[in-house]
This record gives structure tokens, sequence and C-alpha cells, in this order.
């Protein structure tokens, strides 16, 4: 594929990463609203906000492993298919119920973009050309991430249209994105004899529901020393033991545990996760810092998170480009990591008074570090392992991302909420006021517009301090990332992509002792056709094989 052809099958995934994106971002300002028309508690609350997390971390790992076995194009459609479902369900909810489900359906599609996109991406572009092609993703992101806090707070606030269209906004962009795909990707139909791991894929989406559910809620539901704690960390062990047990054992696992022989998988995966529980458990709470601590609004709260969006943004395209044109990307990586620390522990120096132009330098860093070292990961495992494997191991990547971001946010979260009770209380009782019998702060996120002066400043104060120590407590994690980015060796990007390298490995196999890989064996793992204009794949019968 030409330049112009890569970017035409683009433009159908990139209108489906700006749906995943903008999906989390445009609802974050409604959600009170949403709340308070449906008659829920704050439980409920919890429970929107984390159903779609669950189903997109735990779904990952499937969506990845199919697209190793059966066509790419169709899997990405039908991942867009299923978001439209819970977007449409999610608007026209009456009853939490059903809003929360909405949200599980929406999650098992963002799951599916989230593994396909990359997957996609190196399926038709050689790893040497990838880096150049990283700075349209880091463009949407941008966009995605900026524009729907944005959005969604015009949106609420409009009377005409109302908080149900931060649900239906995202339709029409899901339904150009399947029709973009149909017109424009072209990939080979790849037809094996398999047969999925169902068992292996319960267990391992069970188990890990059983610890996001439990990193979700515990220090908020009930206490992290509890029985509710015991059952679900034990449960969820206990199953992905047994997911590993059945992983060992079956020929197509849903993730091959093989791939973690593989050097650069291991130490690009555990590099990952703690990226993950770093750079989201760090910035999560950045809204509520700039809303709370700084008394912005929501609407002002998204615009200042644009020096770090443009950090991201800027690193990962001139990163990229260079990659491209030299080979070289382990230096960026290290590069990324010890930006990325940086960033956290400047962070760390915040409180309630820290002037904008500082903090906007803060998170510039940050954003430069986190765009050099987080798409690079994806490569460099995407180059070192067969073609073969290239959904698992870039789903993988996703999963442990996505999974550290979850424990951080969680973990972080009941830091937080502990550091901001401690502040509040100290503070009132510097200030001689009475404190109440339970401290402080509570579980609700106060307004501070309707805070009197004083007690207005208490709380600044506090939230300030508290979200300076989840930075600290963040950078670490970064640390350790650059200590596993530091030991992955370096290899030569390759100059073919997947599809190229799928069609070579068969070859290879099928030339492989006549004796041990029979033709018309090595030709079931063969493309029988490529897809024509109209998205059809021509038949294994009127395309001969072999």
């Amino acid at each position: 594929m030409d330049h112009k052809q890569i970017l035409q099958a683009m433009s159908g995934l990139m209108a489906g990463m700006f749906v995943a994106i903008l999906a989390g971002t445009v609802v974050a300002n409604a959600l009170p609203r949403i709340i308070a028309d449906l008659g829920a508690s704050q439980s409920s609350y919890t429970w929107v906000v984390t159903s779609e997390l669950l189903a997109m971390t735990a779904t990952v790992p499937l969506w990845g492993k199919l697209s190793d076995l059966y066509n790419k194009k169709l899997l990405l459609q039908l991942s867009l298919g299923m978001f439209v479902v819970g977007s449409l369900l999610a608007g026209f909810s009456h009853e939490v119920g059903l809003l929360i489900f909405s949200r599980v359906v929406q999650g098992i599609g963002a799951g599916g973009l989230t593994a396909l996109a990359q997957v996609v991406m190196a399926a038709i572009i050689p790893p040497r050309q990838l880096g150049k092609y990283a700075g349209i993703f880091g463009a949407v992101f941008a966009v995605g991430t900026v524009a729907g806090p944005l959005i969604g707070g015009v949106l609420v606030d409009t009377s005409w249209l109302g908080w149900r269209w931060c649900f239906f906004i995202g339709v029409p962009f899901a339904l150009l994105g399947i029709v973009l795909l149909q017109r424009t990707l072209k990939l080979p139909t790849v037809r094996r004899e398999v047969k999925i791991d169902f068992l292996g894929a319960f267990l391992i989406v069970a188990g890990v529901c059983a610890l996001l559910i439990w990193t979700s809620l515990a220090g908020h539901q009930f206490d992290w020393a509890s029985w509710q704690t015991a059952a679900l960390t034990g449960g969820g062990v206990l199953l992905l033991v047994a997911a590993v047990f059945v992983e060992g054992r079956v020929p197509e696992p849903i993730i091959p545990l093989t791939i973690f022989r593989n050097r650069t998988v291991t130490l690009t995966t555990v590099a990952s996760l703690l990226v993950g529980v770093a750079m989201f458990g760090g910035t999560v709470f950045l809204s509520q810092y700039f809303q709370i601590a700084l008394g912005k609004s929501p609407t002002v709260a998204g615009l200042m998170s644009l020096p770090m969006i443009l950090g991201l943004l800027v690193s990962s395209t001139v990163a990229g480009q260079i990659i491209s044109k030299t080979g070289k990307w382990k230096a960026y990586l290290v590069a990324g990591a010890v930006i990325m620390t940086a960033g956290l522990g400047l962070l760390a120096t915040i409180d309630a008074d820290t002037h904008f132009g500082l903090l906007s330098l803060y998170m510039a860093v940050l954003g430069v570090g986190v765009g050099m070292l987080m798409q690079n990961l994806v490569l460099a495992a995407q180059n070192d392992v067969p073609a073969t494997e290239l959904g698992a191991a870039t789903s993988v990547l996703s999963f442990f991302r996505s999974m550290g971001g979850t424990i951080g946010t969680s973990a972080l979260g009941a830091v937080l909420a502990n550091r901001v009770a401690t502040e509040m209380t100290n503070g009132m009782k510097a200030a001689g006021m009475p404190v109440p019998p339970g401290g402080g702060g509570d579980s609700s996120v106060p307004d501070v517009a309707k805070l009197p002066a004083p007690l207005r400043e208490i709380v600044e104060n506090a939230y300030g301090l508290a979200t300076a120590d989840l930075f600290l407590l963040a950078a670490p994690f970064a640390a350790l990332a650059l200590v596993a980015v530091v030991f992955i060796k370096e290899k030569p990007l390759k100059t073919t992509s997947g599809m190229e390298r799928l069609a070579e490995e068969a070859g290879a196999a099928e030339v492989v002792g006549a004796g041990a890989v029979p033709a018309d064996a090595a030709a079931k793992d063969k493309p029988v056709g490529d897809e024509g204009q109209d998205g059809g794949s021509r038949s294994a019968a009127a395309t001969p094989v072999g």
C-alpha cells in the first residue's frame, strides 16, 4: 500500500478511535446531571463510570486473539456496531439499570476498537514506517480528549438537547467509521480451522472483572481490609490461575503464554502496566484539581489540560518521524520514561496557589514523556513477534496498560480521599471551626462555589496538597517503567508489513520439510483472496491456493 492508500485506510480507523475517546470524555461532565435525572444513588454513579472500563479492559485480549483468527475489518465493524447499539440504549435509558447495561455494551465495543486499531495498523504498515503515522493517532487523541468535555458541557447546558445527546453524538461518527472501513480497508481473508477456547475466555474475563471490581469499589463501598476484599481478590486470583492452567493446554489460547518467552514482549508488557498506573492514576484527577483547588468551571478545566495533550501530540509525531528515518527507537523509549518520571516529580510540587504558567510547563513535560514512550512500546513489541501473534501481542500490551490505569485510579483515588479528609480536619481545627463527627471530609465532592470563603480556602488547599501527593506516589512507577525499558534489546525495525510477513511465514512453513508440513495444511493459514471494492472476499473455491 502506498502513502495515499494507507491514509485512506486509516480514515475509518481514526473515526472509530475518535468515537472511543469521545465516549469517555463527553460523558464526564454530564454524569452528575444524568444520575440526578434518573434518581440514582452515588453507588450507581460509580457503576456507570466503572462498567464501561471493566468491559473494555476485560475484552481487549479476546478481540486481539480473534483478530489473529478472523477478518480484522469485519471485527472492527462489529465493534463499532456494538458501540452504536450501546450508545442508543444509553441515550434512551429511563432507569439506571439499563444505563449501566448499555455502558457494558459500549465498553465491549470500545475494547474492540482499542485492540484492533493498532493491530490493523501493524498489518498494513511496516514497523520502520509506523512511526510517521503515530502523529495522526496523537492528533485524534488530542482532539477527542479536549473537545469531549467542551461538547459535553454545551450539550448538558442546552435545554433543547440535554444529556442524552452525549450518547447520541457518537453514533454518526461510528456509522461513518463502518462505511469508511468498508470502502477503504482492503485486507486478505485468512481461513483457519480453529477451535475457540471459550473456557479460557470465561476464566480470564471473570478473573479480571473480580480484581477490577475490587480496585474500583474498595475504599468506597467497603474497606480495603474486609471480607469483600478477601472474596474478590481470592476469587479473582483463583480464576486467573485456572485460566493459566487452561491456556497452557489448548491449541488456540486466548493469550498465548509462549509470547512471554519473548524478552521484548515481557518487558514492554511490564512497562505498559507501570505506565498505566503512573499516567492514568496521576492525571485522571487533574480535572478535579482544576475545578476544586483552582475553582475553574468544567469547560475551563477541559482547556487547562491542553498543554499536556499538545506535548503528547508534538513528541509522538516528531519521535515517530525520526524513528521512521533512522530506524533507531530505544533511545526514545528511555528518554520518554526519564521525561515522564521528571514530569510526575514536578507535578508533585503543585498546590492550590501554583501559577498556571508553571503548571502548564509541568504538564507539557509529562505529555512529552508519555508521547515518546507509550506508542513506541507497542512498536517495539510488534516488531519482535511473528505476524501470526501480532494481535495477541498488541492486545496484551493494551490490556495491561488499561489494567494498570484502573488499579492506579482506584488506589490513588482512595489515597486522595484520605488525604483530603486529613487536611480538611487539620485546616478546620487551625481556623477554629467545629469539625464534624466523621472528620473534615466525606465521600461527596464539594461545590466550592457554594462554600463560605474561609471553608472554601481550606477545601482548595486540601485538594491541592492531596493531588500533589498522587503525583509523588505515581513517580516511582514511572521510574520502574524506565528500569524495564533499559533492559529491552534494540532490534532493527522490519521493513515489511504484517500482511507481507504473514505470507512469508506461511510460505516458509510450507517449504520447511515437505513431509513435515503438508502443502494443504500450510494453505489453511494463507490469505485466500483480497477483498474487492465491495468488501466481499472471493471464496477459496474461486481462488486456487498453494
